[in-house]
């Protein structure tokens, strides 16, 4: 499967002293495949390790960060002599060995021209809490499910790819059909890329649920392994509220909703976690667009989304014969999984900082609210063909900024004051 991160990696590697780059990301979105195929298709050699299942090099950081000394213990655990330039370090797993993160600090200082690559489940909490922290000495990249572009090429789609990519809207017309049954697909399977290669494999949704369902098992033995003990029941409940969250006309995140009478400080601790594990993103309602959108967050107010879209509807039980019956894929949960597509697509595609915005006094809503160099884009996403746009009209007429989107099963159709583009092309820059 081709992963657009590896033209970030290609990059990173032109470099002439690359810093040692973290990749961070949810369990299982590809991490360790990404880090190996990279170093198989541009060095001659890889070092790989993976601290958690060599518990023999744990204490590998823990007497002293003497490069030489760390260096020459990889290339006995490798059987791989190590030398700068076309050597690629893989340390897997390395919130496990103690001191890892730190040692970066010093491949970097110490042994300049060395290529090094970091990851591990759960490596953003970690992180979150180290107080020997090399700021200014590594690099991070954070690794996203497959987005539905990668999904079209892993699937032989790379026709339709190209058409996407070219924005040849008259030819894509002609293939709507044809992408909407490949995105009923992707909202099933989602971005996972066990469950995508199974699909690629089996084309048998039962076997992709099944995955799905070990990962989100998986998830939550990390809850109990890794969490405060005393905030892991909060962590469940947030966790497994998200759909009914989700399904809300208003999808604002509502604490009584998770447990009656809890309030924000019940669960501050609980989304912190959620959010540093990469399974969880905020989405902070804004009351001005006016820039820099961050400054006029209201921080009691957001939308959570979670990682994936496959794995909600995994979470939600959406049955597999649902994907043959029209596009109530799409109109399911009120809309709940095709705004979570749609800011999975934004995500994949390098958006940083994604809002959205409410009127103050009246049911006005905008999806979505990005900021694009000097450009403030509102997005609406519509699950169906119900081209109504009142909310968009009523940002638009206050506003001004951008041309809005929206995102929608109509076809690309530029007006005066508003782009459609369908959602299969959501993750196409407009």
């Amino acid at each position: 499967m081709e992963r657009f991160a590896s033209a970030y990696l290609k990059k990173w590697k032109q470099e002439s002293n690359p810093k040692p780059m973290i990749i961070q990301g949810a369990r299982q979105v590809g991490k360790t495949w990404l880090m190996q195929k990279f170093g198989n298709d541009y060095y001659a050699k890889t070092a790989y390790v993976n601290f958690e299942s060599s518990p023999e090099l744990r204490n590998l950081f823990s007497g002293d960060f003497n490069v030489s000394r760390i260096i020459k213990a990889l290339e006995i655990a490798c059987n791989q002599k190590i030398t700068k330039g076309d050597t690629l370090i893989i340390l897997d797993e390395v919130q496990e060995a103690e001191g890892g993160i730190t040692a970066l600090k010093y491949f970097y200082e110490n042994a300049p021209g060395l290529h090094i690559l970091a990851a591990g489940s759960l490596l953003g909490v970690l992180l979150h809490r180290s107080t020997s922290f090399p700021v200014g000495k590594v690099t991070f990249f954070h690794l996203h499910p497959l987005s539905f572009n990668e999904f079209l090429l892993a699937t032989g789609n790379e026709g339709l790819f190209d058409l996407l990519q070219n924005k040849d809207w008259d030819l894509i017309k002609n293939f709507k059909s044809k992408y909407i049954t490949l995105l009923r697909q992707y909202y099933f399977t989602g971005g996972m890329p066990e469950a995508v290669l199974s699909f690629i494999e089996n084309e048998d949704f039962e076997k992709v649920r099944g995955i799905q369902k070990d990962i989100l098992a998986a998830y939550e033995q990390d809850f109990s392994k890794h969490a405060p003990y005393n905030i892991v029941p909060r962590i469940r409940m947030l966790w497994n509220s998200i759909p009914a969250q989700l399904a809300k006309e208003n999808k604002k995140f509502i604490f009584s909703a998770v447990k009656k009478s809890s309030r924000a400080k019940d669960f501050e601790l609980a989304i912190s976690w959620l959010e540093n594990s990469g399974l969880v993103y905020k989405v902070y309602r804004i009351n001005k667009a006016a820039f820099p959108l961050k400054s006029y967050l209201d921080l009691n107010a957001f939308k959570l989304f979670i990682n994936d879209v496959g794995l909600l509807a995994a979470m939600s039980d959406l049955p597999a014969r649902t994907l043959l019956d029209s596009n109530r894929v799409f109109e399911e949960f009120k809309g709940a999984l095709t705004e979570q597509y749609v800011h999975q697509q934004l995500m994949a595609s390098g958006t940083e900082h994604i809002f959205y915005w409410s009127a103050d006094k009246s049911k006005a809503e905008i999806d979505f609210i990005i900021q694009n160099g000097e450009e403030i884009i509102p997005i609406e996403v519509k699950a169906e063909e119900n081209l109504k746009a009142k909310s968009l009209r009523v940002f638009y007429q206050k506003y001004g900024h951008s041309k809005p989107l929206r995102y929608s099963m109509s076809d690309y159709r530029k007006d005066d004051w508003l782009v459609n583009i369908p959602l299969y092309a959501a993750g196409t820059k407009p």
